[in-house]
């Protein structure tokens, strides 16, 4: 009768299974060895047992710490006379006279393992910790500057709230910043304008405006909607375009942007279609290819909406504050001449003027400790964001104020201004 699968044969009470005798088992352990140890069929991966072989279980004695030895065996080392200490050697002598005579006692076993105990600390573990001891350096030697970790003191240490959260990287925030500061320096941009004969600042600042209504409609994060546009400026001070060809370059800066920051980016034919089909979808890989290679595959740029939120945290901003503050920034994107502004200076600037409208005082010392910056060096670019404010807003420029006068933004559009003599104290107070 044929077994059934996924089950096993159970024998009954009267059958009876025959036993192997001894030449079987062993003819049959023999053939097991011999097939074993027969060569792998050619392009086979190599075995690799992860403990022993299980078929020769039964021949290995492992040997356990902490178990007690029988005391019938003997264990046998091979000493020299060059490698044991004359101490070694006596007590050695002294045990083996005893054996010869009968059998030793519990404590002279005892006293003789312990010799051998001592011999391989004194072989393999004593020099080398001698060694580590005297090996501490010199009290003159110091780490380099760039190694040396700065502590943070105890009043300006916004991390520790987040000490549990690992998400967070509460032990290297800080660092993780300053190194984006320092990758700054490698991305600042200048009026690239006049390398474009084509284009002018208005052209930009549409196609900005256009890039923030993209961002709206798919639901994309807003460090795509920065990161696009730092990645068209770069493109565009690099390689000048027609203004055909504009367009085509801000929708590839937003694919390229959402491949980098989205979890679900929107695919090409996507991005073919918010064009109204202008471009074909040859055209579009090719441009996504232009900008990267022009760009050196380097996109990681420093934007200033993480600083932002970096910043907005060392005064516990509310959400409508720094939502203020992202409204001011992001109205910036469309401004030429602040442009070449660099992103934590941006951010800094940005956050100073929503706490002066907000009347939550000036620039604090642990946002001196965290940004680097003082009120003097965000001065210029605090006055600049004052005067695009108080500029009437173009027609064919309203994507972010109609973005922002929505209930989830807090309406912020719609907080006024501040004056500007309040403003000027605050910037003059240190």
């Amino acid at each position: 009768m044929p077994l059934t699968r996924g089950k096993k044969p159970t024998a009954s009470t009267g059958s009876k299974i025959p036993k192997l005798n001894a030449a079987a088992t062993e003819n049959q352990e023999e053939g097991l060895q011999v097939k074993r140890s027969s060569s792998p069929p050619r392009g086979a991966p190599k075995k690799r047992t992860a403990f022993i072989d299980i078929t020769n279980a039964h021949k290995v004695q492992l040997s356990l710490p902490g178990r007690k030895k029988k005391s019938g065996t003997k264990t046998v080392r091979k000493t020299t006379s060059t490698s044991v200490p004359a101490k070694n050697q006596a007590n050695l002598k002294k045990s083996s006279s005893v054996s010869s005579e009968g059998t030793a006692t519990e404590k002279e076993r005892s006293d003789s393992e312990e010799e051998v105990k001592e011999e391989e600390p004194q072989e393999d573990v004593a020099a080398p910790v001698g060694k580590l001891e005297d090996a501490s350096p010199p009290a003159g030697r110091e780490l380099p500057a760039h190694l040396r970790r700065q502590p943070i003191p105890k009043e300006f240490d916004i991390d520790a709230a987040n000490s549990e959260d690992l998400y967070m990287c509460p032990e290297y925030a800080k660092e993780i910043f300053d190194y984006l500061k320092q990758r700054e320096e490698k991305f600042l941009l200048s009026d690239y304008m006049p390398q474009q004969p084509s284009l002018n600042p208005e052209m930009r600042a549409i196609l900005v405006d256009w890039l923030v209504e993209v961002q709206e409609n798919f639901e994309l994060y807003h460090e795509t909607l920065y990161l696009a546009v730092k990645m068209t400026d770069h493109y565009l001070s690099k390689a000048p375009i027609h203004r055909e060809m504009l367009q085509l370059v801000g929708s590839t800066t937003m694919l390229i942007a959402s491949k980098f920051e989205e979890r679900s980016p929107p695919c090409v034919e996507d991005f073919l279609y918010i064009c109204d089909d202008a471009y074909t979808r040859e055209e579009l890989i090719s441009m996504e290819a232009s900008i990267l290679q022009t760009l050196s595959f380097d996109i990681n740029i420093p934007i200033p909406y993480r600083f932002l939120r970096r910043y907005a945290k060392c005064v516990s901003a509310s959400m409508d504050t720094l939502t203020l503050a992202r409204y001011y920034c992001e109205l910036s994107l469309m401004e030429m001449d602040l442009m070449p502004v660099r992103g934590s200076l941006l951010a800094s600037a940005c956050l100073l003027l929503a706490l002066v409208t907000k009347d939550l005082g000036g620039w604090t010392p642990i946002l001196q400790f965290h940004t680097g910056y003082q009120t003097s060096d965000l001065a210029p670019a605090v006055r600049r964001l004052y005067q695009m404010l108080l500029a009437p807003a173009e027609d064919k420029l309203k994507a972010v104020r109609n973005k922002y006068c929505h209930k989830v933004f807090f309406e912020v559009t719609s907080v006024p201004l501040v004056d500007e003599d309040i403003l000027e104290k605050a910037l003059a107070s240190q």
